[in-house]
């Protein structure tokens, strides 16, 4: 089973997906340039994350890992969006993310290719 993030945590665990392993101060320093966020708000995240088994921190310098990677995380929160909003029905998120737009040839041709495999 995944563990369910929160945007906040998830905003901690993108820095460590795009950089990949760094110390927490660093994750910090993106975080705050990025969102304006102060160190002990990030650090109360990161910790939040540890504690739900998604970083693990190791010494010196409090370097943060991520154990769960970002496809799983993906695929998770795509299943719980598909649950809530569609009813678990991948036919009604197509159809309302489509809407009256009218797909051209190309398109068409790309989610064809997509259903396929």
């Amino acid at each position: 089973m995944i563990v369910k993030l929160f945007d906040s945590e998830l905003k901690v665990m993108n820095v460590l997906w795009n950089e990949g392993d760094c110390t927490a101060k660093h994750i910090s320093n993106v975080l705050k340039e990025e969102i304006g966020w102060n160190m002990n708000t990030t650090y109360t995240l990161i910790k939040r994350c540890i504690n739900k088994g998604a970083i693990e921190r190791s010494e010196p310098n409090f370097m943060c890992h991520a154990l769960i990677p970002k496809e799983k995380v993906q695929i998770a929160e795509t299943n719980e969006f598909i649950d809530k909003m569609f009813d678990g029905s991948i036919d009604k998120m197509f159809a309302a993310l489509i809407g009256n737009k009218q797909l051209s040839e190309k398109q068409i041709e790309k989610l064809k290719n997509l259903i396929k495999t």
